[in-house]
C-alpha cells in the first residue's frame, strides 16, 4: 500500500490537495484501522471546505482510491448530485457509489472526522493528512 503522494494532474489549480482518510474507532476495530481508507485528490478553499466551483472545472482530476487490506483497490471519481450530495462514483455502476456524509459541511483538516456510507453502512474516517500536490 502505497502513502506517498500523488502526482499532481496537469492543468489543476493549486487549490488541489491530496486527503488521506483513515477508518476511525468503531466496534469492529476500537483503535481504528490506518489499512482501510481512502486517497482523495480534491479542490479545497482557504477554510479546508470542498470548493464546487473548482471542482465542477476540473471533475476529472477529482479522484478517489479506497483501500482495503485483503481486498484490491478502487478508483473512481468525486462527483456530485443534484442538491449538493457528494459521493464516490466507481466504474462498477451504482451499487459501488459511497455518499459522504454532509461533505460539503465539512472541513477537509487533519484531526477532523468525516462520514461515509460504504455498502449501506455508515463509517467514520479521520482525516490523517491535508498535503499540497
Amino acid at each position: 500500500m502505497s502513502t506517498t503522494a500523488p502526482q499532481k494532474p496537469q492543468g489543476v489549480p493549486a487549490s488541489f490537495r491530496h486527503v488521506r482518510l483513515e477508518l476511525a474507532r468503531e466496534k469492529d476495530h476500537p483503535e481504528g484501522d490506518r489499512y482501510q481508507g481512502y486517497d482523495i485528490l480534491v479542490p479545497l478553499d482557504a477554510s479546508g471546505h470542498l470548493d464546487p466551483g473548482e471542482w465542477k472545472a476540473h471533475q476529472a482530476a477529482c479522484r478517489v482510491r479506497r483501500f482495503h487490506e485483503g481486498e484490491a483497490d478502487q478508483i473512481g471519481r468525486l462527483r456530485r448530485k443534484p442538491g449538493g450530495t457528494w459521493y464516490f462514483d466507481y466504474v462498477e455502476g451504482r451499487e459501488d457509489d459511497e455518499v459522504g456524509f454532509r461533505f460539503g459541511a465539512e472541513r477537509f483538516v487533519p484531526g477532523e472526522y468525516v462520514s461515509i456510507s460504504h455498502r449501506g453502512v455508515m463509517h467514520t474516517y479521520q482525516i490523517k493528512r491535508v498535503q499540497e500536490l
